[in-house]
């Protein structure tokens, strides 16, 4: 089966097609990402103007580089939520225009099981359960994947997500945007332990915050500024990053354990940080659990996941009509959007 995937979900226009949910044909993005920068992070405006643009092109070269025209496509899948809800539309309303001439399936798809499927493109024998930790620039779960479909939410964010954090502890520095790969370039001149940051508690065994991490940070950059003193930005950028990754990957292993899992994920943007990576290794090894990381290729939004889990939807019967829209937030266990619940 192969499937066209569609995202917009935020600054990336992307289109893809993959077969049978394991195997990328073509993957094409287009990105405002250069744009974005100018204004220290995503404007909504820009981003939908810019998706309106690259929309047909990203599409028509997907389908291009796939060999295929639109008429032998299987299904077209979309993210439908949550996203940027301009944006989102852009890429909802194409591809309802696309499956109905073409006469095709149309299977939305919540963007966050999307970057769930990353790994089935990364790891083909990869088969559910498993633990995943989605961490992004607006996300932070830890999700346990009972099935292609099914899902169930351990824990959260109570405030902001890694991702956020660390664009937000980027600008505070003046390193630049995204804030995840420039927080962590600076970090590779800094050590981890030159600033005393603390480590935020929640209510919630398995849940994260990082506000008060991320204020900690402002703080000091604050009071070095007004006391005339210099900041050591690759020592705080270190001690930031030392400070997220461990905090992510202990609360994954703390969950993997108690829960029995023996295998466990990561997902999203921030899944492509080197420490991330090293420390969620190293913690499973010791606890004799497996771990499933996806090319980094596949960590930040693209179409290719979109399509490979709009091929696990398609099988179990999910898909819209014309009706389909688009939604801000919707919970990762929701099967479809409220209107064909």
């Amino acid at each position: 089966m192969k499937v066209l995937g569609i995202e917009s979900s935020c600054d990336e226009t992307a289109a893809a097609v993959v077969e049978d949910g394991r195997r990328i044909c073509s993957s094409v993005i287009a990105s405002s990402v250069e744009e974005q920068a100018l204004y220290g992070g995503v404007v909504p405006e820009i981003a939908s103007r810019r998706h309106i643009e690259s929309i047909s092109a990203v599409v028509r070269m997907a389908l291009e580089e796939a060999g295929l025209s639109a008429g032998e496509l299987d299904a077209v899948a979309v993210t439908y939520a949550p996203g940027l809800i301009g944006a989102l539309l852009v890429g909802v309303n194409f591809a309802k225009g696309l499956a109905f001439s073409a006469g095709k399936a149309l299977v939305p798809v919540h963007h966050l099981r999307g970057h769930v499927a990353s790994l089935y493109l990364t790891h083909p024998q990869l088969r559910p359960p498993f633990l995943c930790l989605i961490a992004s620039g607006g996300h932070n779960h830890i999700v346990e994947v009972q099935g292609y479909t099914r899902f169930r939410v351990l824990g959260r964010t109570v405030d902001d997500a890694a991702g956020e954090a660390f664009d937000k502890v980027a600008r505070t520095l003046g390193l630049g945007y995204p804030g995840g790969p420039a927080v962590a370039k600076a970090a590779e001149e800094g050590d981890p332990a030159a600033y005393p940051l603390p480590t935020p508690h929640t209510q919630g065994r398995y849940d994260v915050s990082f506000s008060g991490l991320k204020t900690a940070v402002l703080n000091l950059a604050n009071r070095a500024q007004m006391k005339g003193e210099t900041v050591n930005i690759p020592g705080l950028a270190a001690s930031f990053q030392n400070k997220v990754t461990d905090i992510l990957s202990e609360k994954l292993c703390l969950a993997a354990g108690e829960t029995g899992a023996r295998a466990v994920a990561l997902a999203g943007g921030v899944a492509a940080n080197i420490q991330l990576r090293e420390k969620t290794q190293a913690m499973a090894r010791e606890r004799g659990i497996e771990v499933f990381l996806p090319e980094t290729t596949l960590c930040g939004d693209n179409a290719a996941m979109i399509a490979a889990q709009g091929y696990y939807e398609r099988q179990a019967g999910h898909t819209a009509d014309a009706t389909l829209n688009g939604y801000a937030s919707l919970p990762i266990e929701e099967d479809g959007p409220p209107q064909a619940r």
